[in-house]
């Protein structure tokens, strides 16, 4: 009985859990994707940077912060590359990065989590929910998908507003490997 005490005295001291800061490890990954004119197409941003607190056992006191610098986007094909860097796109010469950023998840009924965050782009701000899954370890994993309509931020102007040809929905996925912060 004494031994019992003295746990539950511990453990009331101890105060609840804290989240861990962490940093993005090497990899990770960002990607995008969609259809133009009908073909599948995707792509990927390999300057990105993550920073995350979080603890499973308390959600709502999560906080993520992605770095993308728009002028990292590569699909492979050189001519897309450049019309996605320029001014009708992400126009990366004026617009150098977006970021994505979101302060409390909620946990979700089948493990998962979603982070409702804000995601900046062109100079414009709208609300994108990420929603991922969390394998934890010596190095972690956040592994999430969201779909950001991409007319809302102006990518695609002129022509490329067209949805017939390239549709608005596209989706983003992210493999994140993380270690603790120092």
């Amino acid at each position: 009985m004494r031994n019992a005490l003295l746990l539950a005295a511990l453990l009331a001291l101890a105060g609840p859990a804290t989240a861990t800061d962490y940093v993005q490890a090497p990899g990770s990954s960002l990607a995008f994707g969609g259809t133009y004119q009908g073909e599948a197409f995707s792509g990927r941003f390999p300057g990105f940077r993550t920073t995350l607190s979080f603890d499973p056992t308390d959600p709502a006191g999560g906080r993520l912060d992605v770095t993308i610098p728009l002028a990292s986007a590569t699909t492979g094909n050189d001519d897309y590359d450049g019309e996605l860097r320029g001014r009708t796109f992400f126009d990366s010469a004026r617009f150098a990065q977006a970021r994505y950023t979101a302060t409390g998840f909620r946990a979700l009924d089948d493990g998962r989590y979603a982070a409702d965050g804000v995601l900046s782009l062109r100079g414009i701000e709208r609300p994108v929910t990420l929603v991922f899954s969390w394998t934890p370890g010596p190095e972690p994993v956040l592994a999430g998908r969201a779909t950001v309509s991409r007319l809302e931020f102006g990518v695609g102007e002129g022509e490329w507003s067209d949805t017939s040809v390239i549709p608005d929905a596209i989706a983003v996925s992210t493999r994140v490997v993380l270690r603790p912060a120092d």
